[in-house]
This record gives C-alpha cells, sequence and structure tokens, in this order.
C-alpha cells in the first residue's frame, strides 16, 4: 500500500478481475451479487481516491507548519541572543557610569552617558527622577524601570509563541493525515473481502463476505464524515 492512501490502480485491478470471473454469470441470483460486488468496488475506488488525496493534503500541511515552527524557533533564539547581547552591553555602560559617579569624576560618567543605548538612556533618565541617591524606594537600576524596553527580546517572545501555535496546529494535521491512512487500511479490507469472494461458488459464502465488506465500509465511511476536510 503506497503512502498516504489506497492505490486506486489495485482497485481497478480487482474490478478488472471481478469482471472475468463474473463473464458468462447467466443466474439471476450470481448476477446480481456480481452487480452489488462491482458497485462496492467502483465505491471503493472512489473512496479510497478521496482519503487518498485528503491524507497527502494534510501531510503536507503538517510538514510546512513544523518547517515553519522550526524557522520561527530558530529566529527567537537568535532574536533572544540578540536581546541578552545588548542587556550585556548596557549593563556594562551603567556599571562605568556607576564606578566614575561613586569616584565623582563627571568627565567618565559624560563619557559613559554617551554609550548608553537609546532604549537604556529613557530608561536612566526616568531612573534619575526617582532621586536614587537619596530615595530608599527608588528601583535598583535603569534595567528595573518600565521604560527599559528590549525589542528583540519581546520579538523573541512573540516567535516562541508562533512557534509553539505552529507546532501544535502541525502535530494535529499529522495526525488528520495519520486518520485518513487508517481509512485506507479499512478499504483495504473491503477490498481483500470482495475480492475473495468472486471465488467461492457457494452463494452463501459470497453474501457473507459481502455484508461483511459492507460493514466495513460504512464503518470507512463513518470515519470519514468525522475528519476534517482537507486544507485548501
Amino acid at each position: 500500500m503506497p503512502e498516504g492512501g489506497l492505490s486506486t490502480s489495485e482497485v481497478g485491478k480487482q474490478i478488472a478481475e471481478h469482471a472475468e470471473r463474473t463473464k458468462g454469470t447467466h443466474d439471476r441470483h450470481g448476477w446480481v451479487i456480481a452487480v452489488i460486488e462491482a458497485s462496492l468496488l467502483a465505491l471503493v475506488a472512489l473512496v479510497a481516491a478521496w482519503s487518498g488525496f485528503s491524507s497527502a493534503k494534510w501531510g503536507t500541511e503538517s510538514r510546512l507548519k513544523l518547517a515553519q515552527a522550526a524557522t520561527a524557533r530558530t529566529e527567537a533564539a537568535t532574536d533572544q541572543v540578540a536581546a541578552l547581547t545588548y542587556r550585556n552591553f548596557d549593563s556594562s555602560t551603567f556599571t562605568a557610569w556607576f564606578v566614575a559617579y561613586v569616584a565623582g569624576d563627571p568627565v567618565k560618567m559624560a563619557v559613559a552617558e554617551r554609550r548608553f543605548t537609546p532604549n537604556f538612556r529613557a530608561a536612566f533618565d526616568a531612573w534619575m527622577a526617582t532621586d536614587p541617591e537619596t530615595n530608599p524606594n527608588a528601583p535598583q537600576g535603569p534595567t528595573y524601570m518600565p521604560q527599559y524596553k528590549q525589542p528583540y527580546a519581546v520579538l523573541g517572545t512573540a516567535l516562541n509563541n508562533k512557534a509553539d501555535r505552529l507546532y501544535s496546529e502541525g502535530s494535529t494535521d499529522g495526525a488528520h493525515s495519520d486518520a485518513y491512512v487508517r481509512v485506507t487500511v479499512y478499504l483495504a479490507l473491503v477490498l481483500f473481502l470482495l475480492g475473495i469472494s468472486g471465488h467461492f461458488a457457494i452463494r452463501g459464502v459470497r453474501i457473507g463476505l459481502i455484508c461483511v465488506a459492507v460493514l466495513a465500509l460504512a464503518f470507512s465511511l463513518g470515519q470519514l464524515a468525522v475528519l476534517p476536510l482537507p486544507p485548501v
């Protein structure tokens, strides 16, 4: 059985063999049974084609989303590294400023301030406005201020969330593909039962096999009815 569905060529082969076996059948009841078998084989061919198509579509959708999730995860890691690099730089410049401040060297303080990144500068100014030298309730440093923004960190978090969503959707789509493949297993059973029914001369055996095949086909159709349609 090929991946993604039952081959319609296999069903066509069974129909051709069935036509060959029933050629020349003149018994009325035998003719009716042969027509039922042929009709069921034709129906299996249609259902198998639909199931195989749906499985392939869901499988492709799953692989695409999983690939997109992996790409988003890589981009998120890159942004998080960039955010950490900028944070370390901001910390180093603030340390240089603080050392100069403690030493009472305004020239070095000014040099350190010129190295502040724009985001850190906004947070630093807001922090200085809290009068940290005399205010015991002032935040511990500029990075604790709400004005301190890290765009790369925000973007990394958003990409991680996107990766989680895509991975979840990709896994669900893969499960849909597997469900359609599972239906083809039931259809293969129907094909097998109808394929061997014509080899029995006893009419009761043929009817019994056809009944079991009909039940298996009805079960397969029920499974297909509850599965989501393939993506466009």
